[in-house]
């Protein structure tokens, strides 16, 4: 950091690697949009009061703004947001402050602290700056580095692997959604801002142990829920060799069935102690009705049939008939829609092997 506690753009680099705590007093709504992973909401003002200081700025100009913003943030309410950054700067010694575009609000929230002996660098350029660096990186990363994309049928733990591996990015976990109707979250998604942020973060992490180092990415579509991958970056994945996982149909069966189903419902009872079976009813019907228009109404209604007994006998059979439906599904929709689109990638395929053999050529072909 430098003398005068300012963090410049030529410092961005090494912030953004150690992930560095951010302090950032932007307002809850400006916060919600996307921010850097690692800060903290801790606002300056809140929402009500940045729309009025911002309405007397448009209407009287700076100085205006000003004087109401000190009326609006004074006695109490400005020393419990002085004592809410000093107290997170007790346990984050190294945190830093930032605003939208480091101006006046980290310029302000950097001095109340400093007439309280707590010196914290503020970010030059804020949020918007270190964005710019982040996304300016992570576009030029994608035009020199390799990537290499993980294929495979569903269910044969694609994002297990890419996980596993030091250069591996694992999207689905980036988007907290697993890319289907039925791996939708139990929380929100990120913004699309936090979505784009945090897989270049990772990016930026694996190429700082390795300079252009090759990544590993599973083969998704362009959206993963709500959330697109960036164009350059999806364009860069389909013009990338594949590599694919095969295994029985039992057995991705028994994952999914893992995962969908007992994880699921696990995490289920976590959150809605009292009405998790409901809650995980809704979740199975609702994310079969989600698909209904490409399975076809009367596969719809088979499937649908025998998820509905599945769930009737789920506690006397220990969920396992969840595994009739599953499977059924799997034949009749997931199945068909890969063959679909892996004809269309057929060129690009490098390697074939069970997930063992794809995890061992990964590791020797693509960490340099």
């Amino acid at each position: 950091m430098t003398k005068n506690l300012v963090v410049e753009s030529r410092e961005y680099h090494n912030l953004l690697l150690k992930k560095t705590t951010i302090i950032d007093v932007r307002a809850p709504i400006e916060f919600a949009t996307g921010a850097i992973p690692g800060a903290i909401n801790l606002p300056l003002l809140s929402d009500e009061e940045r729309h009025q200081v911002g309405t007397r700025y448009n209407q009287d100009g700076r100085e205006a703004a000003i004087e109401l913003g000190t009326h609006l943030v004074k006695d109490d309410i400005r020393e419990k947001r002085v004592n809410a950054w000093a107290e997170l700067l007790k346990g984050e010694p190294r945190a830093v402050i930032c605003c939208a575009r480091g101006g006046l609000r980290s310029q302000i929230s950097q001095q109340w602290l400093a007439e309280n002996s707590i010196f914290c660098p503020r970010v030059a350029g804020g949020n918007k700056a270190m964005r710019n660096y982040l996304m300016s990186f992570f576009v030029d990363f994608c035009k020199k580095a390799s990537l290499t994309i993980l294929s495979g049928m569903t269910g044969t733990g694609k994002t297990t692997l890419i996980k596993q591996l030091d250069n591996g990015v694992d999207l689905e976990g980036a988007a907290n959604h697993k890319g289907s109707s039925f791996g939708r979250p139990l929380g929100e998604q990120p913004s699309q801002i936090d979505f784009e942020n945090r897989i270049a973060i990772r990016v930026l992490i694996i190429n700082a142990g390795i300079k252009n180092c090759p990544i590993i990415l599973e083969d998704e579509s362009q959206m993963i829920g709500a959330r697109q991958i960036p164009p350059f970056l999806k364009d860069k994945m389909q013009k990338s060799p594949l590599a694919v996982i095969e295994m029985p149909f039992e057995e991705r069966v028994e994952r999914l069935w893992d995962e969908y189903i007992v994880e699921r419902y696990r995490r289920t009872s976590q959150l809605y102690s009292y009405e998790s079976d409901m809650q995980f009813s809704n979740y199975l019907k609702d994310s079969l009705q989600r698909i209904r228009k490409r399975l076809g109404g009367a596969r719809t209604k088979q499937i649908f049939a025998l998820m509905e007994s599945a769930i009737s006998r789920q506690h006397l059979d220990g969920f396992s008939s969840h595994r009739i439906w599953l499977a059924e599904l799997t034949r009749e929709y997931y199945d068909p829609m890969y063959e679909y689109q892996l004809k269309k990638k057929m060129q690009s395929i490098v390697f074939r092997g069970s997930f063992s053999e794809v995890s061992d050529w990964l590791s020797q072909n693509t960490q340099d």
